[in-house]
């Protein structure tokens, strides 16, 4: 009898053991943004020309969110609120500023965070995490103190700076502190607009910096699939100048192109520009397929939270009565807002709205859909969350977690708050189902206020503004109290 209970004993203590270290194994993260990827350029969210198979079965085995919104309409400040957990009104870093005119010691990269900022990378480090940023950063040169690796990254691999990512052929790519000669002879991703022919072997490099990039992933992903791991993947498509492989823009019907781009619109020609940005896309969602693929190889796909979004809306238009878009870019052929309001640099809906997906297997439940509020300032707390990291104090964003394992949407959260000092100085502020906005605040005269109805009035067509005073009232006393100081990227909060 004293053996049975000996045995009995040895089982219990088994199953606690195991339960134990399932417990206590940390999920690895994965964290994907593209570069502005407009709300309805992969097929999951609206696109119809543009096969994005990859994305959608993402999407197909987790959740897409549908009401997810940038931190910023443009790159910078976006990163920054992702990745400090505080939105604008708080952030150190609110516009695309160039760190040299504050710095000039540096010749690339933008204005830096603070030292004394923490990251999301920090905590995950701290928390026995492998830490990696493959793509983009824009945050402060190496050197300063918004170098990538003062902020928890053990590797950093890609384009510090964002102006040197607008070509894909670039010089270099940067190690950490070190650059990496790519091309001996690099691709621009400006010229002067051309006439005569436009050809596309003009503008193809030796090295092409994307397929560097994705590599380095997929070695990230091998290499410590023994022990959790936080990778943030910043991809650069499809932020413009075009110039993709011309092997993917071949995939596409010659017939979409009646004219080319000259280089009218900015950045580089291209003589099939519809062609050559969906190829972007389409390499884009082709670098997705081959991190899931990485993660399955490595075999640690069940236990890994991928998150996919995009930094801020499709690039710009370039004037009221042009062909294009900044860069080339067709955005009307692809209804690349999804009917949405607006564009990149802009805080109506097309400039923040991003498409969002959450796969965790076991967590999310696959094919689901969730129209809860959320935005970039989010993520720090909802991703300590699943890692079980304690979040730091005065974080402006919320633990959307109960959301992603299919909780009921908090009908009291926070209010969505942007302070943006460019294209002319915007604030707007989103509470409930209502967003509140003023533009053109570094005007003599600016805009005035505007309330729209977003469930009801997604294009942001029917201003409220004189029907619902009370709720631009609530937005100043809103934005007044969330608006700390910032003489670099200063915004005067206007008045109800």
């Amino acid at each position: 009898m004293l053996n049975r209970l000996g045995n009995t004993l040895k089982v219990a203590l088994s199953v606690v053991f195991v339960a134990n270290s399932l417990g206590a194994e940390k999920p690895n993260v994965v964290f994907i943004i593209a570069d502005d990827l407009g709300y309805g350029e992969v097929g999951c969210f609206g696109q119809e020309k543009i096969p994005t198979p990859n994305i959608d079965k993402l999407a197909a085995g987790g959740m897409k969110l549908t009401q997810h919104y940038s931190g910023a309409p443009v790159c910078a400040p976006a990163r920054c609120v992702l990745m400090s957990g505080k939105h604008l009104g708080h952030a150190d870093i609110r516009g695309n500023r160039q760190a040299k005119v504050s710095f000039p010691q540096f010749s690339e990269g933008q204005h830096p965070i603070a030292k004394d900022t923490v990251l999301i990378p920090e905590l995950f480090k701290n928390a026995g995490y492998a830490t990696a940023a493959i793509g983009k950063w824009g945050l402060g040169p190496v050197g300063s103190t918004g170098d990538p690796n003062q902020h928890g990254f053990d590797l950093f691999f890609g384009y510090n700076c964002q102006a040197v990512a607008h070509s894909y052929y670039p010089k270099y790519l940067w190690r950490n502190d070190q650059q990496v000669e790519i091309n001996a002879k690099p691709i621009p991703g400006h010229v002067k607009p051309i006439t005569g022919e436009v050809k596309a072997e003009d503008y193809i490099g030796e090295t092409y910096a994307p397929k560097l990039m994705i590599s380095e992933a997929e070695k990230f992903i091998a290499d410590k699939k023994g022990s959790p791991f936080f990778l943030y993947l910043a991809f650069i498509e499809p932020h413009v100048a075009m110039h993709p492989p011309l092997e993917s823009v071949n995939k596409f019907p010659k017939e979409w192109d009646t004219e080319p781009h000259r280089g009218e619109a900015g950045y580089l020609p291209h003589p099939r520009p519809r062609a050559a940005y969906a190829a972007m896309i389409s390499d884009l969602d082709s670098y997705v397929g081959r991190v899931v693929a990485a993660l399955e190889k490595a075999g640690v796909a069940d236990h890994t939270m991928i998150v996919f979004t995009g930094d801020n809306g499709t690039t710009m238009e370039s004037g009221p009565k042009a062909r294009f878009n900044v860069g080339g870019v067709d955005a009307k052929f692809f209804n690349s807002t999804a009917g949405l309001r607006g564009f990149k640099g802009s805080v109506y809906e097309g400039g923040l709205r991003v498409p969002t997906i959450v796969s965790y297997p076991g967590k999310v439940k696959a094919g689901s859909e969730s129209n809860a509020l959320g935005y970039f300032a989010d993520w720090f707390p909802t991703l300590c969350a699943a890692a079980e990291i304690e979040t730091p104090a005065k974080l402006d964003g919320e633990n959307l977690l109960p959301v992603l394992e299919g909780g009921a949407v908090k009908k009291d959260r926070k209010p969505l708050v942007w302070v943006f000092p460019e294209t002319s100085g915007q604030v707007a502020v989103r509470i409930g189902d209502y967003k509140v906005l003023k533009r053109g605040l570094n005007r003599k005269q600016s805009d005035p206020w505007e309330v729209y109805e977003i469930p009801v009035d997604r294009a942001e067509t029917k201003n409220l503004a004189k029907e619902k005073p009370e709720l631009i009232e609530e937005a100043v006393r809103i934005l007044k109290q969330e608006s700390a100081e910032n003489p670099i990227f200063p915004v005067k909060i206007p008045e109800a």
